[in-house]
């Protein structure tokens, strides 16, 4: 998104200098040579985990763009320095506005994630923000972009929003094949957004026409609904036009998991775009960008002798077994490894138990393919009829009990949703946020983020019917978890067979 971002920016040198804060390696330095020697754009090579590398950038600076972060699977490998990368950097960004003569001059754009929601498997498969944050079961990153989310709302800068990303879709499907891709249920529904209209959404973020309703928000960026689909269909969709038929002829069915990934579509996605006029692509288009950037045998019609050949039972057969099969089984991040190694917490997050792994039919053909059109809508706690304006302190109190806990504040401005409330949980934990971060963010109480106390999401839905909503559609509660009360505890087998 950040390279989008750029190579956007760079066709309006004319409205724009450009500061670029780039990882010294060599990787970076060569995606940045073609650019190196180009008027309007300064690279400084520096870490955003040093506020010094980022004071430099962000001195002068009108506008700050982060899309940077440590994503999954190396940051569910290194939860340390996701944290470090991920929330420190945010920390050191807003650091360094606030010490710029004017910090309510200066505009931040921060990006979050889908991830951040965790599951949101049929029937609530359709979100908007402001539904309760989710990280799905072991997501290291997923918790740390919440916080650092929480850092920029709570930040107390007059021009800041934070837009959650979704799945980027890229041309190159072969950069996405990792053992990831067996996490996700095949019904999960996917909202995604090219790198392209990502990178125009940062830029246009750049423009002189936004105006100041449009900040201190929370927005979920998605391609609209010509980007809708489910996980089956969108893999369908890429094998099609790469000449190798459909999933079911290189892979097997409960290779999947059942549970426990992220992403959904967004009811609300339009509204970010009403702002951005970013949505271009919708789901033929991006087909058509990787057809654009394949091989000619590919684009050969089938019976070009290459494109026949991949076609074949032999080519399929060798496609299985040495790239797909060594995904879904021979890695630590490799779901048939967890099953094979009894990996207790891993089995009941992604698949509840072992007896529902062997419940999974050989065959494809009842996989749900319905309309998807109707979707169990989400409550919040207050009356959303009410506009943002004249909501009260009885708005809040009424939020909190629907969290299990309680607003503890007796008063504020009526409509003020960035005065900081105080507030308690059902743990017993008191702390301040704002209204806004409360009630149009989804976030609760910091100190039982799972980072902190482990997934007790059994218990969190037994005292939080807010939380309820995201957990018991796919969780029985009379179900036998094994999640670790260590977040990381399954991580340390991992690391040891890596």
């Amino acid at each position: 998104m950040g390279g989008a971002g750029l190579t956007e920016l760079m066709e309006r040198r004319d409205r724009f200098d450009i500061v670029a804060l780039v990882m010294p390696l060599a990787a970076d330095r060569g995606k940045m040579r073609a650019f190196a020697e180009e008027p309007g754009l300064r690279i400084v090579w520096g870490d955003l985990t040093c506020y010094e590398d980022v004071l430099q950038c962000v001195n002068g600076a009108d506008i700050v763009l982060h899309p940077a972060a440590l994503i999954s699977p190396a940051a569910d490998h290194h939860p340390a320095a996701a944290r470090a990368v991920n929330v420190g950097s945010i920390e050191n960004i807003v650091r360094a506005i606030k010490a710029q003569p004017d910090p309510d001059a200066v505009r931040l754009v921060n990006i979050g994630s889908v991830a951040m929601t965790g599951d949101r498997l049929y029937p609530i498969h359709v979100g908007r923000t402001g539904d309760p944050l989710k990280p799905s079961i072991f997501d290291a990153y997923a918790c740390s972009k919440i916080d650092a989310e929480l850092v920029v709302a709570e930040s107390g800068l007059r021009q800041w929003v934070s837009c959650r990303q979704t799945f980027i879709a890229v041309p190159n499907t072969m950069a996405l094949m990792d053992p990831i891709m067996f996490h996700q249920p095949l019904d999960t529904c996917i909202e995604f957004c090219t790198a392209a209209d990502s990178g125009r959404l940062l830029a246009n973020a750049c423009e002189d026409n936004i105006p100041d309703e449009f900040w201190r928000r929370f927005y979920n960026i998605g391609g609209g609904a010509g980007a809708r689909v489910t996980y089956l269909e969108l893999m369908s969709r890429v094998f099609g036009a790469l000449g190798m038929d459909q999933p079911q002829d290189f892979m097997e069915r409960n290779w999947f998991a059942l549970r426990n990934f992220h992403c959904h579509w967004f009811e609300d996605s339009g509204v970010l775009n009403d702002y951005l006029d970013f949505q271009r692509t919708d789901l033929d288009a991006w087909i058509q960008s990787i057809i654009d950037g394949s091989p000619w045998y590919v684009t050969a019609p089938r019976k070009t002798p290459m494109r026949h050949l991949m076609s074949t039972r032999l080519a399929k057969a060798a496609i299985r077994r040495w790239m797909m099969a060594p995904l879904a089984c021979n890695t630590p991040d490799s779901t048939q490894y967890w099953l094979k190694h009894q990996l207790p917490g891993r089995i009941s997050a992604f698949f509840t138990d072992l007896e529902s792994w062997e419940a999974i039919p050989r065959h494809w053909d009842n996989i749900r393919r319905s309309d998807f059109n109707e979707y169990q809508r989400l409550d919040h706690g207050y009356d959303e009829s009410q506009p943002s304006g004249q909501l009260s302190v009885g708005s809040m109190q009424q939020a909190a009990r629907f969290r299990g806990g309680e607003c503890l504040s007796q008063a504020m401005d009526k409509g003020d949703l960035g005065h900081k409330l105080q507030w308690r949980c059902w743990r017993g934990h008191e702390f301040e946020m704002t209204a806004n971060t409360v009630l149009k963010g989804g976030h609760w109480c910091p100190e039982c983020s799972p980072h902190k106390i482990g997934w007790n999401y059994d218990e969190e839905a037994s005292h939080n019917p807010f939380f309820a909503q995201v957990w018991y559609p796919n969780h029985d509660p009379s179900e036998a978890n094994h999640y670790a009360s260590d977040c990381y505890k399954d991580l340390a087998h991992v690391k040891k067979c890596t």
